[in-house]
C-alpha cells in the first residue's frame, strides 16, 4: 500500500491520466497530435514530490502546482504545446480518475491477500471436516460442531468479501471527466468522444454523466473494505479466543520467533490474529468519514471530497494490514485434536444434549423430551458422571429407549454427520 498510495505514486498516477487525455484529446481532434506527444514526454520524468505537496497547501489541491509542472516541462520542448497540457479539464477529474486507477491498483493486491487467506481456511476446512468440537454460543458451550464446518464459514465469509470487494471496485473503475461544472464544454461536441476515449486508454469505463460531487461509487469501495475488515476480525477474533490458555485449542505457528514474550518464557501469543484485529479496528472510523464526506454541495465539494484525500488510502492500507495479518495467522495454524476433543468432552459432554432431545421427542413429546434431557444433565454435571450415563440411569429415559440407542444419540459423530457435506459445498463453491 505504500507503494499504491505514496505521495510519488498519487503524482504518477496523475500524471498517467494527463497522458491519456491528452492522447484522447488529440485522437478527437480537439489538440495536435504533436501537443499530446510534447505532454507524453514531458510526463516522463518524476516531479518533484515535496514542492508539489507544498504549493499545493496554498492552491487547494495536488493537481493545480503539478499541472503547473508539466506546462513549464512542456513549453520548455515545445512551446505551441503548452496551452493544450491539462485542456478541458478540471483538477477533480484529474485526482479523481487517479484516485480509480490506484484503487483498482491496490485492490488487486487485497484481493490476492484475501485468496491467501481463504485458501489456508480451505485447507483447514478440508482437514477437520469430521473433527468434532464445541459449538459456542454466548461464549458458552452450545451442541457439537466440527473444526472444518467452522474454518467452512471462514472460507465462505471471505470469499463474500472478496467477490463484494472486486464488484465495488469494478462498479467504481470510471474516469472522471467533467471540466469546469460537469458540463464538458470547454471540449465542445467532442467531449463525450474524448471521455470514451480516455477511459478506453486507462483500462476503465466511461460513466453516462460526470460524477464530480455523486460519490456513491467511492462509498461503496470504502463500505466494502469496511466489511471485509469486519469479515476478518471475526476469524481472527475466534482464532485468539481458541488459542486461550483455558481453552487451548489452536496456536499459531512459532516460525521465526513469532508469539514470544519479552518476560514470560511460557508465553505463545496469537501475534498475527491480533495484529489483523488491530488493523481491522481502526477501518470503522475510516468507512464512517467516507460516507460521511458523501453530501458534497452542487458540482464542487467544499470539504467532503478533499476529506477522502487521506482517508481512502489509509482504509485501503489498513484493510490489506488485517488481511495480511490474518493470513500469517491461518498459515500453520495448528489445530489441538486432543484438546478439542477433551472440551467438547467436558462436564461429562452435556454439549451433546440435544441429541438426546431428538432421541425423546418422537417417543415422549418435545417439552417432556426436554425436561428429561434437562434432568439428566444436571445429574451429570453434579455427579461427574457423562451424560449418557446419567440418561441410562433414569429410569423414565430407559422405560421408553435403551443404553445403545442412547450412546449413538449422543455420540458426537452422530450430531455433526451433516457437517462434512456442508463443508464440501463450501469448498465445492470455492474451486468454482
Amino acid at each position: 500500500m505504500s507503494d499504491a498510495f505514496s505521495s510519488a505514486a498519487r503524482l504518477r498516477a496523475m500524471l498517467d491520466v494527463e497522458v491519456a487525455f491528452a492522447d484522447a484529446a488529440a485522437v478527437a481532434g480537439v489538440i495536435p497530435a504533436a501537443s499530446a506527444v510534447a505532454v507524453r514526454d514531458a510526463a516522463t520524468a518524476d516531479p518533484p514530490v515535496a514542492d508539489i505537496e507544498t504549493q499545493a497547501l496554498a492552491a487547494g489541491n495536488l493537481a493545480i502546482p503539478l499541472v503547473e509542472w508539466l506546462t513549464a516541462r512542456v513549453a520548455a520542448s515545445a512551446p505551441e504545446a503548452a496551452d493544450h497540457v491539462h485542456y478541458g479539464l478540471t483538477s477533480q477529474d484529474v485526482l479523481d480518475t487517479a484516485l480509480v486507477l490506484q484503487v483498482r491498483r491496490a485492490a488487486r493486491e487485497l484481493d490476492a491477500t484475501l485468496d491467501h487467506a481463504a485458501a489456508h481456511t480451505a485447507r483447514l476446512a478440508r482437514l477437520h471436516a469430521s473433527t468434532p468440537m464445541a459449538g459456542r454460543t454466548w461464549l458458552q458451550h452450545a451442541t457439537p460442531t466440527t473444526f472444518g464446518l467452522k474454518s467452512a464459514g471462514w472460507l465462505d465469509a471471505l470469499e463474500r468479501a472478496r467477490l463484494r470487494l472486486g464488484a465495488s471496485v469494478a462498479e467504481a473503475s470510471v474516469v472522471q471527466v467533467g471540466g469546469a461544472s460537469g458540463t464538458l464544454a470547454a471540449l465542445g461536441e467532442a467531449g463525450p468522444d474524448v471521455a470514451d476515449a480516455l477511459a478506453a486508454g486507462l483500462g476503465l469505463l466511461a460513466p453516462v454523466i460526470p460524477w464530480h460531487t455523486a460519490r456513491d461509487r467511492v462509498a461503496g469501495v470504502a463500505c466494502a473494505l469496511g466489511i471485509a475488515c469486519g469479515t476478518i476480525a471475526k476469524i481472527a477474533g475466534d482464532i485468539v479466543l481458541l488459542a486461550q490458555s483455558e481453552v487451548g485449542e489452536v496456536t499459531e505457528s512459532a516460525t521465526g520467533g513469532r508469539g514470544r514474550s519479552s518476560s514470560m518464557p511460557h508465553k505463545r501469543n496469537p501475534v498475527a490474529a491480533v495484529r489483523a484485529l488491530a488493523a481491522a479496528a481502526q477501518t470503522p472510523g475510516l468507512v464512517a468519514t467516507m460516507l460521511a464526506a458523501m453530501p458534497q454541495a452542487h458540482e464542487r465539494a467544499a470539504g467532503g471530497w478533499q476529506a477522502e484525500w487521506d482517508t481512502m488510502p489509509a482504509l485501503m492500507a489498513r484493510t490489506i494490514a488485517a488481511a495480511t495479518a490474518l493470513a500469517e495467522s491461518l498459515d500453520g495454524l495448528d489445530v489441538h485434536v486432543d484438546r478439542v476433543r477433551a472440551n467438547l468432552g467436558r462436564d461429562g459432554g452435556v454439549a451433546s444434549a440435544e441429541g438426546l432431545v431428538t432421541l425423546l421427542a418422537p417417543l415422549v413429546g418435545r417439552l417432556d423430551a426436554q425436561r428429561l434431557a434437562k434432568g439428566a444433565a444436571d445429574r451429570a454435571g453434579a455427579s461427574g458422571m457423562s451424560l449418557a450415563e446419567a440418561a441410562a440411569g433414569s429410569p423414565d429415559i430407559v422405560a421408553v429407549t435403551d443404553a445403545a440407542a442412547i450412546a449413538r444419540a449422543l455420540d458426537p459423530q452422530t450430531l455433526t454427520a451433516t457437517c462434512p457435506r456442508l463443508v464440501e459445498a463450501v469448498l465445492t463453491t470455492w474451486r468454482r
